[in-house]
């Protein structure tokens, strides 16, 4: 739902200022159409149903995990595409991986997204409707943006998205945001918007491999992006969580993983997840094997650093970690 069009078209039909609140509540609880609003006036949901589409995207296509993973591709009004994932898990969460940018300008070589021409950022409406999508077919309950694009170089629009996202269903402890390392999208994130969690992609934690993989690492260098971090903790008092992709032969070895517990202190600050490789079209890298993803976290818990391995979802419809592409056909 476009909200500041819908402000601008209530205003100027003269509508009463609570019109917007009861509509956006609605729309959050999940309505299908305009005519489900049963306390407005009939004759303004008609007119509204004329003149306003209930969401600012429109459905491309849908794919359908065996895991019961959901992605739509959407395209906004000028024709930007936009891809969303929704991850259901067995214990009830309902996670929505949302998009902040169509594309990505960052050019990471490892994702899928990076390799897009760019688009332009998301409004927050845009983002908005990517879990208000998913809402009106059933109960959200955790929102990641690690969709496409970075959202910290579009962080009013994500700021303005999280503030919405409680009304939908997704408590402001229940949504990540993701960076590959941003600085001072970190350093707004501390002091601005709610009190959200961080995920820093990292990768690798020697420099000149951290630059191969994310070429963002030249402008922002590792030491800095673990600063701004701490400092987002010592604002916010909750962990950053570290997204480490396992790439075989490159990244993966036991002395890159002491490598990276010395570079993540004080170790009580992090949690890392390590992600096993999702492939892409390009075939340029190799997943980890599960003994080497395992050996890896065995090094970094020895050293007193909480460490999970991530559940792949959505890989069968290119839906996973690095694979959004704008393409419903499988990487």
């Amino acid at each position: 739902m476009d909200l500041e069009r819908l402000a601008s078209t209530l205003a100027e039909r003269g509508e009463p200022g609570y019109r917007a609140k009861q509509i956006w509540e609605w729309a959050a609880n999940g309505v299908a159409s305009w005519e489900g609003m049963t306390n407005l006036p009939q004759g303004l949901r008609e007119d509204l149903a004329r003149e306003l589409p209930l969401s600012s995207l429109e459905i491309e296509g849908t794919a359908h995990s065996d895991d019961g993973t959901e992605k739509t591709l959407f395209q906004t009004h000028d024709r930007r595409p936009v891809e969303t994932v929704l991850m259901r898990y067995r214990d009830g969460r309902r996670s929505v991986c949302l998009s902040s940018q169509s594309g990505c300008p960052l050019e990471c070589s490892f994702c899928a997204t990076g390799q897009m021409a760019f688009g332009r950022n998301l409004t927050a409406s845009e983002i908005l409707d990517q879990a208000l999508h998913f809402r009106r077919s059933e109960p959200v309950t955790n929102a990641v943006f690690m969709g496409m694009g970075e959202p910290m170089l579009n962080l009013d629009s994500v700021i303005a998205a999280c503030e919405k996202l409680p009304d939908v269903g997704i408590a402001t402890s229940h949504t990540t945001v993701s960076t590959v390392g941003w600085a001072p999208g970190i350093e707004r994130l501390a002091t601005e918007g709610p009190r959200v969690r961080l995920a820093l992609s990292m990768h690798a934690a020697e420099q000149d491999l951290r630059q191969e993989l994310m070429p963002t690492n030249e402008r922002y260098p590792l030491t800095e992006v673990i600063d701004a971090c701490l400092h987002w903790h010592r604002e916010r008092k909750r962990k950053v969580y570290i997204e480490y992709l396992m790439l075989g032969g490159l990244n993966d070895d036991p002395a890159q993983a002491v490598a990276l517990a010395e570079t993540l202190k004080p170790r009580e600050v992090f949690k890392v997840n390590l992600i096993p490789y999702n492939p892409t079209s390009d075939g340029r890298y190799r997943g980890s094997t599960p003994e080497a993803i395992d050996a890896f976290a065995e090094v970094l818990r020895a050293r007193k650093l909480p460490t999970t391995v991530r559940l792949t979802r959505g890989r069968d419809i290119a839906a996973a970690c690095g694979q959004l592409a704008a393409d419903l056909s499988p990487a």
